[in-house]
């Protein structure tokens, strides 16, 4: 990232939750990422494509994709998000985050 202004936090932890609600958004209803940015909340692409522009190094252009209708671009996101196991593989383990990793997130 060009800064240090992202943080990261899961939908089923304590702040993620609190943070939801108040967004008026329910915890369980949602299955994709959100992103909170100004006080508007974002899903799917749009929080794709703003953090690109949050990213160094090439990564930017590609918040010019916003232009596309939602619908188009969220259409797209779904058929990443439903195949991406299969596309990119899975995991055995999740990293462990580094120190400097560690205080991007929230919890």
């Amino acid at each position: 990232m060009k800064s240090d202004t992202v943080r990261f936090g899961t939908l089923q932890s304590e702040s993620g939750q609190e943070l939801l609600e108040k967004n008026g958004l329910s915890p369980h209803e949602l299955d994709t990422v959100v992103l909170i940015q100004n006080g508007k909340l974002y899903t799917k692409s749009d929080v794709a494509f703003r953090l690109a522009k949050e990213m160094s190094v090439g990564w930017p252009m590609f918040s010019v994709l916003l232009v596309i209708p939602k619908f188009l671009r969220d259409g797209i996101y779904d058929i990443i998000s439903r195949n991406r196991y299969r596309w990119f593989g899975k995991q055995a383990s999740c990293m462990i985050p580094t120190p400097e990793l560690k205080k991007l997130f929230l919890d």
